[in-house]
């Protein structure tokens, strides 16, 4: 697009919404304040599982202050859910609970004290049913079951498929190797707990405000849920005191204020308790996995056998992709020749897990990660070797059909093995000291939208007025990752301005164009690209014009600087506000779109929708840390992490995102984990919950390694969830380093270290972890040629062959 250097892209510059949020000028949900509003409490039901008798509102409705009542007879007996094959929660629930937590009827009135009381008022006769709260008993009650659809008996998805030939490449390996993990639940721990208001205009129609990732996909579930045509709702995500997936399905509380809104006639505002968020949830799904794999001397792998058990919780949530996501990226990381996946998400009473940072990975890339320093020690090479020698190459295609672009996946690894003295330190330190390696791969956006149609994923508006004021209006929502500075830093680079000279108007929809929200990293990509598209038309304008009035071709000129001038006299040239008037009475209002949709990438086969995306990011870790014989405490002392987020657009904001996802790693590796006791969560609130304070947080080294993807906006990938990954395996395989112990269970606690010390003190292996698989009998798989066999992926109803495995380096089959 330009031939000189960036101005914009690349420099450490501040967010462009940072004043307003440290000067408290950003108003949240819970800021917002309308006149005449009334105040909403949800019940919500205190069995993990039982049927809806009675609910009887009269008396709460004579509370003096009150406006409403409503259950779930004030609602269609419509169910929503974000995924279009898990349609399965109501705003309240009509005949059936299904965790403690589950919302059954609900308050409007003067003040939130009023409908906190009237709460209370409300009577409801349960007739409880036995909880099932584990994959076991839920696979093992034959006579209650949680929903009625779903794929088994309290089976909501199981997956089978398999790529090449497994049991072929097992029988040729030197070393065969199975384990078994478990990775405990946890939830996303934000600063803003869920909000929003609901308002009825004169002009009957509705507008929601909410603390949302996902404003499209509440648009839509609105739709459904209130038989509104979706013309005549409006929905404004406002700014979101974090997320990291909380946010992101459609929920009952914003529901039922709309329906309490229109009920009242007044608007109606709701905030969660920290209490309701967590058993909210949406977070990360407990995984029980088995691996098994076939390798070479040399550690290459032959062919690798994974399963997972997912506990999902009550409801579907994205619990379908969850369960495909624990399979789908085990193989973009290192070269696998043959690879077989089975997974299965089994419905309990406990509240429904989601995606959280990292969605559905952090699990089956823990396994993996330990699974391979296992082997390389069994095969006596250095795990940070084992992983180099084998990452996968740039610009080719996995077993599983997933298009690899760029990777700097070994770079990464030599960056950490440097400049942690990896070399120097690895086996070598003294007994409690020890130091742990790991690497992973994230998407950067997901390459199909979660209902399937051909629009496009990201849609950015620029408009230029006569005064060179510059807005773009973009449907995305900032979480706290940086988004709206992308968008700003992105149409500045173009239009050669300052990131402060741009306006952003984002997640309102009646006035942005639509972006499908802020999951899976998905925005710097996708919204970079159609912001970069509609700047680049207005460009074009205005050097236009420009070239008119200087008498020059277009192509000879340069924006940079708030100027547009000659590149090779640049002393001649004009204001960029004098260019966006010439080129508004040249060619009328100054505005342009710009949309992005990702490339078609998808195989052929089931299933094949999980997994692609434009371009994966790469992460490499080194742990350093101290364990305590005696107590068992571990203490992180010094954390590595090179990460290839393709080109940094802002490197401070890159470097935020990995210094983030190391925090949410040691917490997820060490202390988070959901507990629930005959159905209630023994630990909801933030004084009980433990994660990680400043004390634990250790020295951190991030590096940058830049690769320049072709998919992403100047070359950018994701730099949001990947970074997380490969923190929590490197933990553990610091563990055995220093102490000698495997704890195949996170969160690795003191109790569990002592446990294994102690019987390795006895003679018995030094290992903490599951012992047993749940009893599910998986189907025969969906079997699939790797593409150096059928580069379209389809479906096969036979076995493959020894063509199944890899060629060779420099023969693969590219993109």
């Amino acid at each position: 697009m330009r031939e000189g250097p960036l101005s914009v892209v690349g420099q450490p510059l501040p967010k462009v919404d940072a004043w307003a949020k440290v000067t408290g000028e950003t108003r949240f949900a819970d800021d917002l304040v309308l006149p005449r509003m009334a105040y909403a409490k949800i019940l919500r039901a205190q069995h993990p599982h039982a049927l809806v008798k009675r609910v009887d509102g009269r008396r709460a409705r004579a509370l003096p202050g009150v406006y409403a009542v409503i259950t779930g007879q004030d609602f269609p007996p419509v169910k929503f859910g974000i995924m279009p094959v898990s349609q399965d929660e109501e705003p309240l629930c009509r005949e059936k609970v299904r965790f403690v937590g589950d919302p059954v009827a609900a308050v409007a009135a003067v003040d939130e004290e009023t409908a906190e009381r009237a709460m209370h008022l409300i009577e409801v006769e349960y007739e409880p049913l036995p909880p099932l709260m584990s994959i076991e008993e839920a696979l093992r009650d034959g006579s209650h079951r949680i929903h009625e659809y779903g794929d088994g008996h309290n089976i909501h998805k199981m997956v089978s498929l398999e790529f090449g030939d497994v049991e072929e490449g097992f029988q040729g390996a030197d070393l065969v190797r199975e384990d078994v993990f478990f990775f405990q639940g946890n939830t996303h721990l934000p600063m803003e707990q869920h909000a929003a208001v609901a308002q009825w205009g004169a002009d009957a129609k509705l507008t929601l405000w909410s603390s949302t990732q996902t404003p499209h996909y509440v648009h839509r579930a609105l739709g459904r849920v209130l038989g509104l045509p979706m013309s005549h709702i409006r929905v404004i995500a406002t700014p979101n005191g974090g997320a990291f997936g909380g946010k992101s399905d459609p929920f009952s509380h914003e529901m039922v204020v709309c329906r309490l809104a229109q009920l009242t006639g007044r608007p109606v505002k709701t905030t969660l308790t920290r209490e309701e968020v967590f058993y909210t949830h949406r977070g990360r799904h407990p995984v029980l996995m088995w691996i098994k794999s076939g390798v070479t001397r040399d550690g290459q792998i032959r062919a690798i056998h994974f399963r997972s058990y997912l506990d999902g919780g009550a409801y579907g949530s994205y619990g379908v992709a969850s369960t495909f996501y624990t399979g789908a990226l085990q193989t973009v990381t290192y070269k696998v020749e043959r690879y077989k996946f089975e997974g299965c998400r089994v419905f309990t009473n406990k509240p429904p897990c989601g995606p959280k940072r990292g969605h559905g990975t952090p699990q089956p890339r823990f396994a993996l990660e330990v699974h391979l320093d296992k082997i390389a020690e069994a095969l006596g090479l250095d795990p940070a070797e084992l992983r180099r020698r084998h990452a996968v190459d740039e610009h080719t295609k996995t077993v599983n059909h997933l298009t690899i672009t760029t990777s700097g996946l070994r770079e990464c690894l030599d960056r950490v093995v440097a400049a942690s003295g990896w070399r120097e330190k690895f086996r070598k330190l003294p007994y409690g000291r020890g130091i742990g390696i790991a690497a992973s791969s994230y998407i950067s956006g997901a390459g199909l939208p979660i209902y399937w149609n051909d629009m496009p994923h990201s849609g950015v508006m620029v408009k230029i007025d006569r005064g060179g004021g510059v807005a773009a209006f973009c449907g995305s929502i900032d979480i706290g990752q940086g988004s709206d500075s992308i968008l700003a830093y992105v149409v500045a680079e173009v239009l050669g301005i300052r990131p402060e000279d741009i306006r952003v108007v984002t997640a309102d929809t009646d006035l942005t164009p639509v972006d499908l929200g802020s999951y899976s990293s998905r925005v710097t990509l996708m919204s970079g690209n159609a912001a970069k598209e509609a700047a680049e038309k207005l460009r074009g304008l205005l050097l236009d014009a420009a070239a008119k009035k200087l008498e020059v071709s277009p192509a000879d000129l340069e924006a940079r600087d708030r100027r547009i001038f000659l590149r090779q006299e640049p002393a001649r040239g004009l204001a960029f506000d004098e260019a966006a008037r010439l080129a508004e009475a040249a060619y009328g209002t100054l505005v342009a779109a710009g949309s992005y949709t990702p490339p078609k990438r998808a195989a052929k086969f089931k299933g094949a929708g999980v997994g692609p995306t434009p371009a994966y990011s790469y992460t490499a870790s080194v742990v350093e840390l101290e364990v305590d014989p005696d107590t068992g405490e571990i203490r992180i002392d010094r954390v590595w992490v090179a990460h290839d987020g393709g080109t940094a657009i802002n490197p401070l904001l890159v470097e935020g995102q990995v210094e983030g996802s190391i925090y949410m790693g040691i917490g997820e590796a060490l202390m988070e984990e959901q507990v629930f006791r005959h159905g209630l969560h023994k630990i909801p609130s933030m004084l009980e919950y433990k994660s990680p304070t400043t004390l634990e947080t250790p020295e951190i080294t991030t590096i940058l390694v830049q690769t320049r993807d072709p998919e992403g906006p100047f070359g950018a990938k994701e730099a949001g969830q990947g970074p997380l990954l490969p923190v929590i395996p490197a933990i553990a395989n610091a563990v055995w380093d220093a102490v000698g112990v495997r704890i195949d269970e996170v969160p690795i606690t003191p109790e569990k270290i002592l446990k294994a010390l102690d019987d390795r003190a006895k003679g018995r292996p030094g290992r903490f972890g599951p012992e047993r698989l749940p009893p599910v009998v998986f189907r025969d798989p969906t079997r699939v040629p790797p593409p150096w066999v059928d580069p379209e992926g389809r479906a096969s109803t036979t076995i493959h062959g020894s063509n199944d495995r890899r060629p060779p380096v420099g023969q693969e089959p590219r993109p």
